[in-house]
């Protein structure tokens, strides 16, 4: 019983931190990809946070077209050592066919969940004060822009309301259920 409690609080405390820095990496990996500004704060602190693990492995590792494989292969990398560690915290050998394709799975998950927390957070703030201009409001239009265009055009703003955000939760929401779900069941099949 009280090995059960240890083993909770360390993959509590393993999920956290592992956690936390691909969340790091994601952002970073995502604000190059979509070219957020690098200039404000914030993905001044994500690059500071990121770059000891990146920096080596761009050695090795470049970047084309604008993508950053570095910062996927540590992403990966990372959620796999994370999925292992917890397997066996909790006496199970996972294969790693299933690791891969479940990391994968998770990755895709965050990346959804960032999609759909920027666009909320895009909502709450052009109600709270549209004119607003920080950082944060800099880097959220920089994560939202490509979808949020796009959703426009389909429903364009009815009077003073803009309906387009619900288009693309909507969306988001059909790529969890029908692409990042069926991708984490397979991976969590395989894992035994």
């Amino acid at each position: 019983m009280t090995g059960q409690y240890f083993a909770n609080s360390a993959s509590f405390i393993i999920q956290t931190l592992f956690g936390l820095y691909i969340l790091a990496v994601l952002l970073r990996f995502l604000f190059q990809l979509l070219r957020a500004q690098f200039n404000n704060p914030i993905s001044q602190f994500i690059v500071m946070l990121t770059n000891p693990a990146l920096r080596p492995l761009r050695s090795f590792i470049p970047g084309h077209g604008g993508i950053d494989f570095s910062a996927l292969v540590l992403m990966l990398a990372l959620q796999v050592l994370e999925l292992l560690l917890i397997s066996l915290l909790y006496g199970t050998t996972p294969s790693v066919v299933g690791l891969l394709i479940f990391a994968t799975g998770k990755l895709l998950e965050m990346t959804v969940y960032i999609f759909m927390f920027a666009v909320f957070a895009r909502i709450i703030i052009s109600w709270v004060n549209p004119h607003l201009y920080n950082p944060v409001t800099a880097l959220l239009r920089n994560l939202t822009d490509f979808m949020m265009r796009p959703a426009s055009q389909i429903i364009p703003p009815i009077g003073m309301l803009d309906l387009s955000p619900i288009v693309v939760f909507l969306i988001l929401g059909l790529l969890l259920r029908l692409i990042v779900q069926p991708i984490l069941d397979i991976g969590a099949r395989m894992l035994l």
